[in-house]
């Protein structure tokens, strides 16, 4: 099986790392569709779902940045053919024309850059054919999803070969909106991608790669299972359950909603790469090595809505500012707009891979420009209406070899030299009922640019025992950029203190790569443990008028450790079975000032802070929760993976008969900093079996 997780084509059993790789096949036996499927696939990745698409993340080992602002980088970057996304939830779209997805644990800001800190995944998408062929897909389910893909490639001429793909989905979702009768949390996609190669001689090739993208993404809708007997909304009498939730039977496995206001976001993602390659000549002073430019230009932009009541009641009617009746009638919404610009340059000279010595060396430049307006509406505490921008452009030269000094044994080394210059904007303008354009204050500019220098970096060992034993040992640190929490909750106090800290890691890591069986079995085995400080992560609270705000926080410590096990073994001609394991503990190691949960109190009335919430003269007397040994959200300790192919041959007829089925199951998950056992999720398990036909080629049904 082959990765790129080193810049350069090479066998898995070969590359002292953890990585799992899901290649063509597996992405279609398992129906994958776009970033939410992959945790079935890679134990140690899972989603965090924001209130919108533009919220989204992953996470890695229990490691991933939730942030409402586009002034914070993720801590997992997704790079599609060589080039990272300049913001994470670009990713959560169709992954369309996909052949190959290498999930790449642990620090890789060696080679993949500064928002590689907890891992990344590297999506290399399908190469053009040498003989023309077109292929289609369909899908359709009994929950009225479905889809259409085609795609065209070959070569136009002796130099010139071509590559067209288009695909068009839609799913309604499953949550059913009592009041529109519409479904919800669905999506809607269109992706086009197209690659041109050009070859004019044997050692040069160009190849250049638009893509485009429409996502309607109606999501992100929570529904009620439970409510305190006798609960309010708001404490207000004049919205009882009844009215409120009229229709809604409460209980575990309710999908039923009232929203009077749209969610979710519509988004446009455009761009193109242009990569050249030169192979120098086997009489060249660089024989055999390789020259690439990897050049990009990306645009993400989505406009996005929120029901922020989650009702279709006249909340409004009886909410009250400053004591007295608003005047206004219907929902408390939310609405607001991304615009994401980024630009990347990387020129590498890779050696050959022959030789004691193996290296590549580079230069990197990456720019980002992301701008955030939101509009909470139509009056009240909660109500705002602000601009925000956020740029960083990056700087880096980089370099990582492999040079056995003796038989099988290799030194591994890496090192990053990297500059990251920063800033923000921010405009906060007089909020609703008002809608003219009226500015109350602003923040940053060009005096509160911030200039950074870095070093990351690795060095291990790897020792090929015999032809099928590979060990590794692995030390690795990475490094994510100063941060600005740009939200609607931003003050002149908070921006004077601005930027946020940078995160640091150092990661350990001993692996064991293994074949078994005369080769029909592979185990890779990895034990690891990474050390985080300053850690970016936004937690939200409940303010005393109910409203839920975010702060951004700089963690002193967190730690991640566990233990990965990926596996494969062909049993015979017909059956192959394959796992993943994942044990992961991910925890708080300090965080003095942490967020706070809260409880109703005695009469049923409010909720105020759980007594773990103390007043600190540490902190300015404000109530902080001590969050160290506390666990991490979305972070299951416990992930496991199972699934099973068998090809059944057919002689007689055109075609072949496959079965394949996949079993996972996790162990409880909570899904919030402040430790709010209201906010777990129990453990449970998820079965799936599916059969169908292909022809002799392959070509599945």
């Amino acid at each position: 099986m082959v990765v790129t997780a080193n810049k350069r084509l090479q066998n898995l059993q070969d590359v002292p790392a953890a990585i799992t790789v899901l290649n063509d096949t597996v992405l279609q036996n398992n129906n994958v569709r776009d970033m939410n499927d992959l945790p079935a696939l890679s134990p140690a990745l899972t989603v965090t779902y924001g209130a919108q698409p533009g919220n989204f993340s992953l996470n890695m080992r229990g490691i991933g940045t939730y942030s409402l602002g586009v002034g914070v980088e993720a801590d997992v970057s997704v790079i599609i053919d060589d080039v990272p996304l300049g913001m994470q939830a670009g990713a959560f779209k169709d992954l369309a024309d996909v052949h190959r997805i290498e999930v790449l644990k642990g620090p890789q800001s060696t080679l993949h850059g500064k928002s590689s800190i907890a891992g990344a995944v590297a999506i290399t998408t399908k190469p053009i054919e040498s003989k023309w062929r077109t292929r289609t897909s369909t899908l359709l389910t009994n929950d009225s999803e479905w889809r259409l893909g085609a795609s065209t490639s070959g070569a136009l001429s002796d130099t010139v070969r071509m590559r067209l793909s288009a695909s068009k989905t839609s799913f309604g979702g499953v949550v059913h909106n009592l009041t529109t009768g519409e479904r919800m949390n669905g999506s809607k996609n269109k992706t086009f991608m197209g690659k041109l190669e050009w070859t004019p001689s044997d050692n040069f090739e160009v190849v250049f790669s638009p893509y485009a993208n429409r996502s309607n993404i109606n999501c992100c809708v929570p529904v009620f299972t439970s409510m305190t007997p006798g609960g309010l909304y708001s404490n207000i009498p004049q919205l009882p359950t009844s009215e409120l939730l009229r229709g809604i039977n409460l209980r575990p496995g309710n999908v039923d909603v009232r929203n009077d206001y749209p969610a979710g976001g519509n988004s446009t993602t455009a761009g193109a790469g242009l990569k050249l390659q030169y192979t120098f000549g086997v009489d060249s002073l660089l024989a055999k090595h390789v020259l690439s430019s990897i050049t990009s230009y990306a645009s993400y932009k989505m406009n996005d809505w929120q029901d922020l009541d989650g009702t279709d009641g006249d909340i409004m009617r009886y909410m009250l500012v400053n004591g007295k009746p608003s005047g206004f009638t219907g929902s408390m919404i939310q609405y607001g707009m991304f615009d994401v610009e980024s630009r990347t340059q990387e020129l590498r000279l890779t050696s050959p891979d022959s030789g004691d010595v193996r290296y590549l060396i580079g230069l990197w430049y990456g720019d980002n420009r992301l701008q955030r307006e939101l509009t909470k509406a139509p009056a009240g505490t909660f109500a705002s209406w602000y601009h925000a921008n956020a740029r960083n452009t990056s700087y880096a030269l980089f370099g990582q070899s492999s040079w056995e000094f003796r038989k099988g044994t290799s030194l591994i080394t890496g090192l990053r030299l990297n500059r990251e210059d920063t800033g923000f904007g921010f405009t906060r303008f007089l909020p609703p009922p008002n809608f003219g354009r009226v500015p109350l204050e602003r923040f940053g500019g060009d005096d509160d640019a911030h200039s950074a220098n870095d070093v990351t970096g690795k060095i291990g060992l790897q020792h090929q025992v015999d032809r099928d034993t590979m060990l590794y040992a692995l030390f690795s640190t990475g490094h994510k950029g100063v941060a600005y929490d740009l939200t609607s909750f931003l003050t002149k106090e908070v921006a004077d203190k601005f930027p946020v800290p940078a995160e640091t890691a150092k990661n350990f890591e001993i692996g064991a790569k293994l074949g078994l069986l005369d080769g029909k079995a592979m185990l890779n085995l990895a034990v690891f443990r990474t050390d985080f400080k300053g850690f970016q992560q936004s937690a939200g609270f409940l303010d005393p008028d109910g409203i839920f705000r975010t702060t951004l926080h700089s963690i002193g410590g967190l730690r991640t450790s566990g233990l990965e096990a990926d596996g494969s073994w062909r049993v015979s001609r017909a059956l192959t079975l394959n796992g993943a394991f994942a044990y992961t503990r991910a925890i708080v190691t300090e965080f003095e000032n942490g967020p706070c949960y809260s409880v109703l109190n005695a009469e049923g009335t409010a909720r105020v802070s759980h007594s773990s919430c103390v007043r600190n003269p540490k902190f300015g007397n404000n109530a902080v929760a001590n969050l160290g040994g506390k666990s991490l959200p979305n972070a299951p300790k416990v992930k496991l993976n199972l699934g099973a192919t068998y090809d059944l041959p057919l002689p007689s007829q055109k075609f072949n008969f496959f079965l394949n089925g996949a079993y996972r199951w996790q162990s409880e998950t909570l899904f919030h900093l402040n430790q709010d056992p209201g906010l777990t999720q129990g453990s449970y398990g998820i079965a799936n079996l599916g059969f169908g036909i292909k022809d002799k080629k392959g070509h599945t049904s």
